[in-house]
């Protein structure tokens, strides 16, 4: 199985840690990077090549990880020149498989991506999204009103989600819509719906953790422990 790691952003909601380091360098309890674990999950998953797109900072990511053998797996790098967005570098890898992981290199998850890998291959899909439930506060207070009158008023509620967990399974054919430019991951849903490309959501109620977040990066922080404990690492 080959998986194709994004790990090209600047990381600018996790400044001052990704001034001098890459975001899936950030250290994850002192000990290991974000990147590194992943990699090791993607290992233990059969994963037997993985491909880096990488773009700010990515000569520390590559004296890093090297070619893979002390991982037990072939890594290579992709170098981006300029943003391509989320969907847009896998344009500039000539040599993918007919189905490839894509998963973005600063999450954290007990996802067995094995399971994925045969869930998308038994969809029959182009594309197959993992979501997760979150809750969001807004920070205001909601009027709910007709013809100027009020009918309802909710401060700061909370509402439940399903948010994309940053880890999708792709058809090589699905490329061949995709621009030789910037392209994220909205802008392929977009297409998705336009073209009346189905996709295939499978939900995920395990662990989660967007640590391109500050909030995430702290809790996997103080729980590191426990975390690493979950994901079996």
């Amino acid at each position: 199985m080959r998986a194709i790691i994004l790990a090209g952003g600047i990381g600018t909601r996790l400044r001052p840690f990704t001034t001098l380091i890459p975001k899936p360098l950030v250290p994850i309890g002192n000990k290991y990077s974000i990147l590194e674990i992943l990699i090791r999950q993607l290992v233990k998953n059969n994963f037997s090549r993985i491909t880096i797109a990488v773009n700010h900072l990515s000569h520390l990511i590559e004296s890093y990880f090297g070619d893979g053998k002390k991982y037990g797996v072939k890594i290579d790098y992709s170098l981006e020149t300029k943003s391509l967005g989320t969907i847009g570098p896998l344009k500039i890898i000539k040599d993918l498989p007919k189905n490839f992981l894509v998963v973005n290199g600063d999450i954290l998850t007990n996802l067995n991506f094995k399971t994925f890998f045969k869930k998308h291959l038994s969809s029959n899909k182009d594309i197959s999204v993992c979501s997760f439930k979150r809750q969001a506060k807004i920070d205001y207070g909601v009027i709910k009103s007709k013809n100027n009158k009020l009918l309802n008023f909710d401060e700061k509620p909370t509402i439940n989600l399903d948010v994309s967990m940053g880890i999708y399974y792709l058809n090589k054919n699905i490329l061949k819509n995709i621009k030789n430019s910037f392209f994220g991951f909205d802008d392929l849903m977009k297409l998705a719906l336009k073209k009346k490309i189905s996709v295939n959501i499978m939900s995920f109620n395990g662990l989660w953790l967007d640590i391109g977040r500050v909030e995430d990066y702290e809790n996997a922080n103080l729980n590191h422990k426990k975390i690493l404990k979950k994901i079996n690492f």
